[in-house]
């Protein structure tokens, strides 16, 4: 397995103990979305942060993240480029949209492409509905 992998026999023939490697569950892969210190998502959240919005995956998204993987092949490394794919975009526009406060990552935004519900902030949504209030009138 470690040759099929790309490693090199006189590397291989140095190891003492030879063993199969098995793919990643699709459990251990939503763990590793979310559990480790460094955890991708935390990561993500905290890049956010930055721009004082608070992101967030649902629980039916981390699945679909993670059975891309697995359909993909990828493993744990396949995870970043799959959320980096997600999230690309809206983090090139949320620091130009200062009224959003909370952006939300559903699972039709991975099936199906759709774009991530973005919730503004108080403030914003009470101008709004005054605005739209005296059109009206």
């Amino acid at each position: 397995d470690l040759l099929k992998f790309g490693l090199i026999p006189e590397f291989v023939g140095r190891l003492p103990i030879v063993t199969t490697l098995d793919s990643l569950t699709l459990e251990a892969l939503k763990q590793i979305l979310t559990k480790p210190k460094n955890a991708l998502i935390r990561q993500y959240k905290q890049m956010f942060k930055m721009d004082d919005v608070e992101l967030e995956f649902d629980e039916d998204a981390i699945d679909e993240i993670a059975k891309k993987a697995v359909e993909r092949k990828t493993g744990a490394r396949g995870l970043r480029t799959i959320i980096e794919g997600l999230v690309l975009e809206t983090m090139y526009e949320t620091p130009s949209e200062p009224d959003i406060e909370k952006i939300i990552f559903h699972k039709d935004c991975i099936t199906d492409g759709a774009k991530p519900e973005r919730i503004l902030k108080a403030s914003k949504r009470q101008v709004k509905k005054v605005s739209a209030k005296k059109n009206a009138s």
